[in-house]
């Protein structure tokens, strides 16, 4: 198998730590994760502990009710909680999210405008952590809270 990671260690994946790789992502120097792609996230940014992802709703996103359909949701809080975590891993570490936590607050159409969902870090042990992340809508009101459990390995 051929090796086709970027020669320059500053771009190699697997030489970053987690919050390299998400700032790398966030500038273009890396491609986004896919599911970016999947279901149309239009900005991203990362800091230690903290993650934010944008999503405009648009009619794919809704549900047979008219609304943002909730797995859409709940895929942009997994996305700030999960990368959040990932902010503070060294090179070499890796997590998965053990359970994700899901509150619907208010419905979220076209007319919500652009979603922001930030999460963060609420604590960060050797083998697990906890984050949350919130959806807000353009006007600045929750549609969407979520606490998850990360697993943390080398």
């Amino acid at each position: 198998m051929t090796d086709t990671r970027p020669e320059s260690p500053a771009l190699d994946p697997l030489a970053l730590s987690g919050l390299e790789l998400m700032q790398a992502m966030a500038r273009g120097d890396l491609p986004p994760a896919p599911i970016a792609a999947t279901i149309g996230m239009t900005g991203f940014g990362a800091e230690e502990g903290s993650v934010w992802v944008e999503l405009t709703p648009e009619h794919r996103h809704y549900n047979p009710l008219g609304t943002v359909h909730g797995g859409v949701l709940s895929t942009l809080l997994d996305t700030a909680a999960g990368c959040s975590v990932h902010t503070t891993l060294e090179p070499g570490q890796g997590y998965t999210s053990l359970d994700l936590t899901v509150k619907f607050l208010r419905p979220a159409t076209a007319e919500s405008g652009t979603l922001r969902t930030t999460g963060r870090v609420i604590s960060r042990g050797r083998r697990t952590a906890l984050a949350e992340a919130q959806v807000t809508d353009a006007q600045g009101r929750l549609v969407a809270h979520a606490t998850s459990t990360c697993m943390i390995f080398s």
